[in-house]
């Protein structure tokens, strides 16, 4: 533990922030849909991997009222390779609801928006803080890893009253500016206090920290082995473009696009595709994959449908781009 000076955790985190915070589109302004966006987004995806998707996002839907008067194919679309697709959904749901009852405009208090479609207690922290400054937290896993390194919380995080425990040290440490402050918590923890090899050296607040083994914690029960499912992919060819189907309106990838699992009828010929494996949190799936050549079909997409239109799960992508790429060659060899 370092020697403490006269300064407060909090003037040395805030410090530290002015000098090392990303410098990150939705941190330009303090607008409310852009901060709201970028959240959601960065729930399952890295902050760097989500930036250009971002980008996209609110060049297309650059407003509350033009998210709740999206078409869904052309939404699911500008979300394609960003994953947990119920996300974008409940994001148009939250615009229509904010149109409704909010005027086109997302409220400004943490208790009001968490009465909104997919916002929880962190989001709606995060938005109410940061955008319009109430006094809340907002407390996702970096804030959570990084309190219960300075307390030395050896309790299970998942249970409740560990939650409340680590809630209530959060509540106790707020400070002014708040939303300097609570994205200085969260950006110690992505950026320093990390879940692997912290590096305790660089931590503005070591002084403060109670722990002597950062790695050990949180603690969190043993993750559940994920189911298995293996699967044959079909890729229909009449060597222009794809057979595609839709998926169910409810439950896993709903309403997007995948290949078949069935051999078409009548075949022309076949070739092998690479297998890939795609993990979801809770299923792995584990599939083979054959290109199968058909003849011409008026039911079958174009390569420029399914790029530009077409909402491809990245569990499709590699069968794809691997079955395009052998159309091509064959015509090419064609014009030879």
């Amino acid at each position: 533990m370092q020697e403490r000076n006269d300064m407060t955790m909090q003037t040395k985190l805030l410090a530290w922030y002015e000098a090392n915070a990303r410098k990150l589109a939705f941190r330009q302004n303090r607008n409310p849909y852009f901060i709201w966006i970028s959240e959601i987004m960065a729930q399952q995806t890295r902050i760097e991997a989500m930036l250009p998707y971002f980008e996209n996002f609110i060049r297309l839907y650059p407003d509350l009222p033009s998210l709740a008067q999206a078409d869904d194919e052309s939404l699911h679309k500008a979300w394609e390779g960003l994953g947990y697709y119920s996300r974008c959904r409940n994001l148009k749901k939250c615009a229509i609801e904010c149109v409704e009852r909010f005027d086109g405009r997302l409220p400004s208090t943490k208790a009001e928006l968490k009465t909104l479609p997919g916002i929880g207690d962190y989001t709606a922290g995060a938005i109410a803080s940061i955008a319009f400054g109430e006094k809340v937290s907002a407390i996702d896993g970096n804030v959570v890893r990084v309190f219960s390194r300075l307390y030395d919380v050896r309790a299970d995080v998942t249970k409740a009253a560990t939650k409340k425990q680590i809630a209530r040290l959060v509540d106790d440490s707020l400070c002014e500016p708040i939303e300097a402050y609570n994205q200085a918590l969260m950006e110690l923890g992505a950026m320093v206090c990390t879940p692997k090899n912290p590096k305790c050296d660089q931590c503005p607040v070591a002084a403060w920290c109670q722990t002597d083994e950062p790695e050990t914690l949180p603690v969190k029960p043993e993750k559940k082995a994920r189911r298995v499912e293996r699967k044959h992919v079909y890729v229909w060819t009449d060597g222009k473009g794809f057979h595609m189907n839709r998926r169910p309106k409810t439950g896993l990838l709903a309403n997007l696009y995948e290949f078949d699992e069935t051999m078409p009828d009548e075949v022309v010929r076949t070739e092998p595709l690479a297998p890939y494996t795609h993990i979801f949190s809770h299923v792995e799936w584990q599939m083979d994959a054959t290109l199968v050549f058909v003849k011409e079909d008026a039911g079958f997409y174009s390569v420029d449908q399914i790029e530009n239109e077409l909402a491809l799960p990245s569990a499709f992508a590699p069968f794809f781009e691997e079955a395009r790429e052998k159309i091509d060659e064959d015509v090419e060899n064609e014009k030879e």
